[in-house]
């Protein structure tokens, strides 16, 4: 399989972007979550989304120009109106806020709602460590309903990822779990492909598990179960609606509204750890918690036992040393927008 230099996909998507008419610092932006997306291994929430957002922008379904609206600042605490602007922007501007303010008040929380979509969660938490800050980020779509609650059949949520990080003396942990079995993006994906999914993860119209991702088009149409699937999905189906009630609720807009389009509401809040407990005993507790982890013995014949996100961060360095591996369809699904915005297609490392 062919391998892209990271930074070429990286200004690959910023032309298209540039080209569509999303302004240059935007565009770099975006293009490089989705390309971090890519890096740690998460291919449907990275290059994959781009044809969708360039569409979106062709639409003028995802507003391009203007900053979010405030609707409530109270100094460790902000609240957005995203205006349907470029989620992955939204979320580096709130990083970046949410980090400065932290730093002053010990923790700061932004939530922003009617974002748009803000792909790969994992593809923002560095951005936080690297200031030796810890980070919770989660979001939802009021607009869109995949999900089934326990015990039901009926769709009523979206997968509704909640991702962490925080660092220790050797390295960071990094989370980013979806609160259902699986994601949008993955049905969506198996479906087109004809294949199914590694696991019973969604339940038929009729009230069964299946891999059948076609089950979740049928008629009467099927849902994605949440995370502990029939037998303990009610764990997955109260994270789930924690993260709708940080999301939407805490934003003051959400299905109760109506939401249309495709979209985000988000919570991300972020801690200083020299306002807590100190840094020096953060770290040291991170980092015995890490090495109890590594030091337990795995179970018989099976692989050592890892931190969260450390399988991500390995493929990461690779594919930033080696090039990075795109998964089948995706650079074809662009071909189309860079004939039709005249913007030059990225060469293999081979060739």
């Amino acid at each position: 399989m062919p391998r892209f230099a990271a930074d070429k996909l990286v200004g690959y998507a910023e032309a298209l972007l540039q080209a569509s008419g999303l302004p240059a610092t935007r565009s770099r932006t975006v293009a490089e979550i989705l390309v971090e997306g890519d890096l740690f291994g998460h291919t449907t929430h990275g290059l994959q989304l781009l044809p969708g957002y360039l569409k979106e922008i062709d639409a003028g379904t995802m507003t391009t120009g203007g900053d979010p609206e405030t609707i409530a600042d109270t100094g460790p605490a902000i609240t957005w109106d995203g205006r349907r602007l470029p989620g992955p922007w939204l979320v580096v501007q709130a990083l970046d806020l949410a980090s400065q303010r932290a730093v002053q008040y010990g923790t700061a929380t932004v939530v922003i709602r009617r974002s748009h979509h803000i792909a790969c969660l994992a593809a923002y938490l560095k951005r936080a460590i690297d200031r030796g800050l810890a980070i919770i980020l989660a979001s939802s779509d009021p607009a869109g309903a995949s999900v089934t609650p326990h015990g039901g059949i009926g769709r009523i949520m979206t997968p509704n990822p909640l991702a962490a990080g925080w660092p220790t003396s050797k390295g960071p942990v990094l989370l980013d779990v979806s609160m259902s079995t699986t994601t949008n993006g993955l049905t969506n994906r198996s479906h087109a492909e004809g294949k199914p999914l590694p696991h019973p993860w969604l339940i038929d119209g009729h009230g069964n598990a299946t891999a059948d991702a076609s089950a979740y088009f049928a008629e009467p149409p099927g849902a994605i179960l949440p995370l502990g699937g029939l037998d303990l999905g009610h764990k997955g189906y109260a994270l789930g609606l924690m993260v709708e009630m940080m999301t939407s609720a805490l934003g003051g807009y959400g299905r109760a509204d109506g939401a249309t389009g495709w979209g985000a509401s988000v919570f991300l809040q972020v801690f200083d750890p020299d306002a807590f407990g100190g840094r020096d005993g953060f770290i040291r507790e991170t980092t015995w918690l890490a090495d109890a982890a590594h030091a337990t013995p795995p179970r018989p014949g099976g692989p050592p036992v890892r931190l969260p996100g450390e399988g991500g961060l390995k493929r990461r360095a690779d594919q930033l040393r080696n090039g990075v591996e795109l998964y089948d369809g995706i650079l074809e699904g662009l071909e189309p927008w860079a004939d039709r915005l005249s913007v030059a297609k990225p060469r293999s490392l081979s060739s």
